[in-house]
This record gives structure tokens, C-alpha cells and sequence, in this order.
């Protein structure tokens, strides 16, 4: 628990120059870059929402329940005390009351209840700001909210199954979803053999009748070797028929009220993300449902996939930016060589440098929600959310460790103990590299968009366009992308190279035409010049240090 009061006259010496406790967090009113974000990309409706959920995310009580989550990992639960299966899984009661918060605030379910102008925008907001407590919880926040597009076009399974996914109320009880008062859903994807070539997965489906295709009755026999949420109420899941490899909605429970052939093998012993269970699982005559068209299942579980990376780019925005608070109130209050650590040049260097790069991704996270909003009546915003996602997926949730770790490093010995939140973040931090497509598979998405979708280029060229003549460094790294994009020669081999160089020119646009002059210069000196090393606290002279840290700097 948070500690009341706590001795600092000890027995051989007084406790001293050690920061005090940081309590409750407003995370909305705190955080000008989101406030500012969330306005210019379509959010501002939502304001009244925003401002309350930042309140209840921020508060101590709630940074509380995730550390408990976090600490009393869940446990399977495959058979009853008389021996018969039940496959469950057994959480701690904190991370049932963290699941009933995001759902009762519309966490997965804001952007499909209030669709419209800004509801993907408001979205990641809600996203970026839960995330920065607790990132096990939000892994099946972002699967039920992602899951939605995949569902509709199925239109006997959309109408039954997503009422369930957007209710505000949370249902952890293992029974019949028909009786319950919401729903969630997860995904399994992955076989032993394949990992992210899907194409080579093994599991069957054979139809129960007569009929086939979406909608119909099947039988899936198989394994799936990363299964996380596996408490849900539905998954989506890939098989092969007689007519290719299809997506099926597999529930826990049968229609008949019975319990579903989902054999639960083990528990994933995870890096981080502990407080969620991912597991191994084994189809045996496993009921499902054909969802999208037969032979289609990548193409319709594609959606859900999307909808998961972009969730990847606004829960890694939200560790950086909490590991950044962290490193701001730590700084702010110890003192080393008779000064504050936040006055001592170097760390200033530091904190600036960090401060830019949480600032950059959360400004391409809202960026690309727009996009997602407007995609429906705009192919250049559809083309952007598209080759955007992927981009950022790679770049943000790259970026997101080594700032994280760089944080930590800030404080010292105390950031590296368990007592401190930044083990946590730090831990949590690769798992949205890897989720939903690593590194390399990323890249060869950009390309992938980049050859198949006529728009995609040319929408990325125009945002790019748009900030022209604000920042020497931004011009020359617009020129060298159109370089690099004009030499279609061995582009596999310099997909990185080029998703790179993409990410940090539309970042540094975006700085450029929306964030403080301080700001935008010091990215782009950095970020865009011949000297950059990746590496963080290197940034040249003649950076605004005090405007970036007071920026960042929480007012509360």
C-alpha cells in the first residue's frame, strides 16, 4: 500500500533529500501535449470525458491496483477439485477492478459507441492514459475494441456479438456469454511452427452440416501457441478448410450452454505484461464459427490485427510518457552537488531529449487516429492510416525501451528496485514491438503499402509537404526520404533504413507545424541531422532546455 506518514527519524540517521511520494496524477490536465493533441487531430467533444477518466487513470489508488495486478500474476486454473476440466484462469481481484474501470469508461468501446469525427482520436487518448498505470489490463482492451471491424462483415455474427463487446459493464463470471452483461474477446493467431507466417499453421476446420462458408458451423482441431486473454468470452482464430486458410469466432461456451473444446495447456512465464495471462491452447472438436469469407481468414482477421498496432503506438506513447513523469519528480526533488538533479546541465540534456521523443510519438498516435476517422470519406486519410500504422508500430514501440531505460536511469539505484513503477514500464515496453508483427514484419508492411496502395505514398509526401519551410534539418530529410523512396531496388533490404527515416520526417513534421519552436528544433537538430546516434541527453547547444522541461513538466 501507498505509505501514510512514514518515519523518516530512524534509529542510526535521518531520512534525507529523497523525493516525496507523487500521489494522485491528473493525467489530462497534466499533460498539455495531449490536451493540445487531442483538440488539434478532432477530440475536443470529449473534453468532459477525457478530463474525468485522466483523474481516475492518474490517481494513486488506481497506479495501486496495478502494481498488485502486477504482483500477483494469474494462475491456471484447467481442472476442479473433482477432476473435471474447466480450463480458467484465476486473477487477482485488483486486476478485476483495473478490467471494470477501462470497460465502465468505454476504453475498447469509445470509438465504435460515439463513431464520428474524432472517436478514433479519443480513443487512443483514453489508451494513452490507462496505459500509463497498468499495460496487462489493456491487452484485451485493445483486442475487444479491435475485433469490431473484423465482426461486421458477418452480419448474423456482428449483430449478436458486438452489442456484448460495446457495453460499459464488465462480466468476469465463466458462464454462458447469453447470460452475461458485457463481453470481451481475444485473438489466436500463432502456431509452433510458423510464429508470423500464418500460412504455415496446421489447424483444421471441418463444417458440421451441410452448409459452409460465413457464418456456418465448423470444427476446429489444432494447436495455437500464443493465446493471451484467454478468459475471454470469444476469440478469432485462423484454420484451414477445403477452400483455404479461414477466420472462425470460437466462444468458451457452446450454444447449447455447454463448455467449448478449449484446452488450456499452460501459462506463458512472460517478460512482462504479467498481470494479463497469455497461454497455449489445443483445439479438440472445438465449435466454431466462420466469420468473412472462406479462404479469406488473413484478410478478414487483418482488421482486428490493425486495430491491435495502433493500439501498440498509443500504449507505447503512454510508457514513455509516464516513464518521463517519473524522471521529471525524481529530478525535481533530489539534489546532488548542492544543486537539483532537473538543474544540472547534463540532465537537463536528458530530460529535454526525453521529453521530445514521448512528445513526437503521442503527436503521431492522435495523427494517425484522424486519419482513421476520416478514412471512410478520404482515400489520402485512409492511405495514411494505413502505411501509418505500420510505421509507427515499428518506430514508436522501438523507441519506447531505450527511453524507458533512459528514464530509469535518471533516478539512479531506486529506479531499478521493484518498489519503483519503472521496472514495470520497462519490462512492459517490448512487448508492443513484438505483438502484432516485430520489427521486420513491420517494415515489410510499410513496403507492402507502399506498392500495393497507389494513395500511400503520396499521402505521406503531402503531410510532409504541409510543414516545408519550417525547419532546415526537416527539408533536407524530406529530400533524402524521396531518395531512398525513389530506388526500388533492394528496398527489402533497406526496409528499415526507409521505415526509419519515414517515421522521424513525419514526426518532425508534425513538431514542426504544431509544437513550440523549442520543441520542434531540437527533434529535428537531433533527430534529422548528420549526427543523431540514437542515443538519449545528446542534444546540441542552442536547444530552449527550460521551455522543453517545463512543457513536459506536470503543473500539478
Amino acid at each position: 500500500m501507498i505509505p501514510v506518514r512514514p518515519l523518516a527519524t530512524l534509529p542510526t540517521h535521518e531520512v534525507t533529500n529523497m523525493p516525496p511520494h507523487l500521489g494522485d496524477q491528473d493525467l489530462w490536465a497534466d499533460d498539455i501535449v495531449l490536451m493540445e493533441g487531442a483538440a488539434r487531430e478532432g477530440g475536443s467533444a470529449a473534453n468532459t470525458t477525457l478530463a474525468a477518466f485522466g483523474k481516475l487513470a492518474g490517481a494513486a489508488e488506481t497506479f495501486e491496483k496495478a502494481d498488485q495486478a502486477n504482483r500477483h500474476p494469474p494462475e491456471l486454473k484447467a481442472f476442479d477439485r473433482h477432476g473435471m476440466r474447466i480450463n480458467q484462469v484465476e486473477f487477482h481481484p485488483a486486476y478485476h477492478e483495473l478490467m471494470a474501470i477501462a470497460i465502465e469508461n468505454e476504453v475498447p468501446s469509445y470509438a465504435w459507441n460515439h463513431a464520428g469525427p474524432g472517436a478514433q482520436v479519443v480513443h487512443a487518448a483514453l489508451n494513452y492514459m490507462f496505459g500509463q498505470p497498468e499495460g496487462g489490463v489493456m491487452c484485451p482492451m485493445a483486442m475487444t475494441y479491435a475485433v469490431v471491424p473484423a465482426l461486421r462483415g458477418t452480419t448474423a455474427i456482428a449483430d449478436e456479438w458486438i452489442p456484448r463487446l460495446r457495453s460499459k459493464s464488465y462480466d468476469p463470471r465463466d458462464i454462458p456469454v447469453t447470460e452475461k452483461s458485457g463481453a470481451t474477446m481475444g485473438m489466436f493467431m500463432t502456431e509452433k511452427q510458423g510464429g508470423s507466417d500464418v500460412r504455415s499453421n496446421t489447424t483444421r476446420a471441418e463444417p458440421v452440416g451441410a452448409a459452409t462458408g460465413p457464418g456456418a458451423e465448423y470444427r476446429l482441431t489444432g494447436h495455437k501457441f500464443f493465446c493471451s486473454a484467454p478468459m475471454s468470452d470469444a476469440f478469432l482464430t485462423l484454420a484451414y478448410t477445403e477452400g483455404g486458410m479461414s477466420c472462425f469466432l470460437v466462444p468458451r461456451w457452446t450454444p447449447d450452454g455447454e463448455r467449448n473444446n478449449l484446452f488450456l495447456q499452460r501459462l506463458k512465464d512472460k517478460l512482462g505484461n504479467r498481470s494479463n495471462a497469455s497461454s497455449e491452447l489445443e483445439f479438440q472438436d472445438t465449435w466454431g464459427l466462420m466469420v468473412g469469407d472462406e479462404g479469406r481468414g488473413i484478410r478478414t482477421i487483418i482488421d482486428m490485427v490493425q486495430g491491435n498496432r495502433y493500439y501498440c503506438c498509443a500504449s507505447s506513447s503512454a510508457l514513455m510518457r509516464q516513464a518521463l513523469v517519473q524522471a521529471l519528480h525524481h529530478t525535481r526533488h533530489r539534489l546532488a552537488f548542492q544543486k537539483k538533479l532537473v538543474q544540472q546541465p547534463l540532465m537537463r540534456n536528458v530530460l529535454a531529449d526525453l521529453a521530445i521523443e514521448a512528445e513526437a510519438a503521442l503527436a503521431f498516435t492522435l495523427r494517425i487516429g484522424r486519419a482513421m476517422d476520416e478514412a471512410t470519406s478520404d482515400e489520402g486519410a485512409a492511405a495514411l492510416s494505413r502505411i501509418g500504422t505500420a510505421v509507427g508500430k515499428y518506430w514508436i514501440c522501438k523507441r519506447a525501451p531505450g527511453q524507458i531505460f533512459e528514464a530509469m536511469e535518471c533516478h539512479g539505484g531506486p529506479g531499478y528496485i521493484e518498489d519503483s513503477i519503472l521496472p514495470r514500464l520497462y519490462r512492459e515496453a517490448p512487448i508492443n514491438s513484438i505483438w502484432e508483427g516485430s520489427g521486420n514484419v513491420m517494415c515489410l508492411d510499410v513496403l507492402r503499402a507502399m506498392f500495393r496502395e497507389e494513395a500511400a505514398i503520396p499521402a505521406v509526401l503531402a503531410e510532409l509537404d504541409a510543414a516545408r519551410g519550417g525547419n532546415a534539418f526537416l527539408e533536407a530529410a524530406i529530400d533524402a526520404l524521396k531518395d531512398e523512396l525513389s530506388q526500388p531496388e533492394d528496398m527489402e533490404l533497406r526496409a528499415r533504413r526507409v521505415t526509419e527515416l519515414m517515421a522521424v520526417t513525419l514526426q518532425g513534421a508534425l513538431l514542426v507545424r504544431h509544437a513550440p519552436d523549442a520543441v520542434a528544433d531540437a527533434f529535428c537538430a537531433s533527430r534529422l541531422g548528420s549526427r543523431w546516434t540514437g542515443a538519449y541527453g545528446a542534444l546540441p547547444s542552442g536547444v530552449d532546455f527550460d521551455a522543453i522541461i517545463e512543457r513536459a513538466t506536470p503543473a500539478s
